[in-house]
């Protein structure tokens, strides 16, 4: 191991926390680097060095018909030091709301859903008369204009003070209608989690089955998804995990990062709570974009960009039913980033299939306003620039 990752290693170690009290640094670390060189020098360099201030692992799988690849960098944990756990689990943080549309989607295509449909007329108990006009469509596409819950907190220390608080959805839907719209319905896009939330209740209300339920039975279980699942009200996550820190004030007014594995996730449900592996996000994207799960003009909704502008940049939409676009390296890109604090995920590919991605990287800023650059430079490096 380098000598400047293994002061590194020791700077980390020494202020993190994992609650009241500092934990005891490592006495040494193991080297923690790429699994297997990648055939994509910029790859290897997206992966090299970690752990570092902004990351501490990173686990990858590049697929489709361009070649294979599979790599993990960092450690699993700064306490030890041991190399990352490529089949590890994580929050996959919005990634979630792609399975959400895709049961949405599921439904519409039975006729049991229909997208034209205002969402109060499936939850008419819920959904106050001021939003009665918002469709099932414009909850899927972000241009429904209902504007965020109040949740506790304004910075990262109150919120993880709170981390353990439960969070019931039809309370956290009352905040967010009882408020003024941002915008009309279908006019502008705003990307939030409330939509999702919603979401997740007219599928309860129209399958008379639950959310979980209905993702395992018409998503997880016919693809195999065996290390996917809805924490529910746990805080931990089950089975391995590499574990992911946050920067923050520490408890003696310093600022160093926190373990921050164990965290709620009640305030995302149907919009971002899923836990996941690499492996089982890749399976799942690959089948996604072959059809196997949305099909025909249902399918066409995830790669269809609502013609209005963003709330409130301006720019042009970049959000479908469940689904991103970004231009990089000259071609579309669609699929979908998360975050959950401790880590970042995405998923991703070329319309045809032809390269994908699927990522996880260990974040100390995951819900930063700007991209963590490890996970940029792992997007660049397989697509390419914007």
């Amino acid at each position: 191991m380098k000598a400047r990752t293994c002061l590194l290693v020791a700077a980390l170690v020494a202020g993190v926390t994992a609650g009241p009290s500092a934990l005891p640094a490592a006495a040494s670390a193991p080297a923690a680097s790429s699994a297997a060189q990648s055939p994509n020098p910029a790859l290897d360099a997206a992966l090299a060095g970690l752990p570092h201030a902004d990351a501490t692992a990173a686990l990858v799988r590049v697929g489709g018909k361009d070649g294979v690849w599979r790599g993990s960098s960092g450690v699993h944990d700064l306490r030890t030091g041991r190399p990352a756990d490529p089949a590890g689990r994580f929050r996959a943080g919005s990634v979630t709301k792609v399975f959400t549309a895709a049961v949405a989607l599921q439904l519409a295509a039975e006729g049991r859903l229909d997208l034209d449909r205002s969402a109060r007329s499936y939850l008419p108990e819920l959904i106050p008369a001021s939003y009665g006009t918002v469709t099932v469509r414009q909850l899927l596409d972000h241009t429904h204009g209902i504007p965020a819950p109040d949740l506790p907190g304004t910075t990262v220390e109150e919120w993880y003070a709170n981390r353990f608080q439960v969070h019931d959805t039809r309370d956290l839907v009352r905040s967010a209608t009882s408020k003024k719209p941002e915008f009309a319905p279908g006019t502008r896009q705003h990307y939030l989690n409330i939509g999702y939330q919603i979401t997740g209740l007219v599928i309860e209300r129209v399958t008379g089955d639950t959310y979980e339920r209905q993702v395992a039975r018409r998503v997880l279980r016919p693809l195999g998804l065996r290390d996917t699942y809805y924490p529910g009200t746990n805080p931990r996550i089950v089975w391995p995990h590499n574990h992911g820190y946050q920067r923050m004030r520490l408890d003696d007014g310093t600022l160093g990062l926190r373990d921050v594995s164990v965290w709620g996730a009640t305030d995302a449900w149907a919009a971002g709570d899923l836990v996941s592996t690499t492996a089982d996000l890749e399976r799942f994207t690959h089948a996604l974009f072959e059809g196997r799960l949305v099909r025909g003009p249902l399918l066409e909704e995830m790669f269809t960009l609502p013609k209005v502008t963003d709330f409130p940049s301006g720019e042009p939409a970049a959000h479908s039913a469940g689904l991103s676009m970004k231009v990089l390296g000259g071609r579309e890109v669609w699929g979908k980033t998360g975050g959950r604090w401790g880590y970042n995920t995405a998923v991703a590919a070329t319309r045809d299939g032809a390269r994908t991605l699927v990522y996880s990287v260990n974040s100390t800023d995951a819900k930063g306003r700007d991209m963590n650059e490890v996970a940029e430079n792992i997007m660049v490096a397989v697509y390419g620039r914007p």
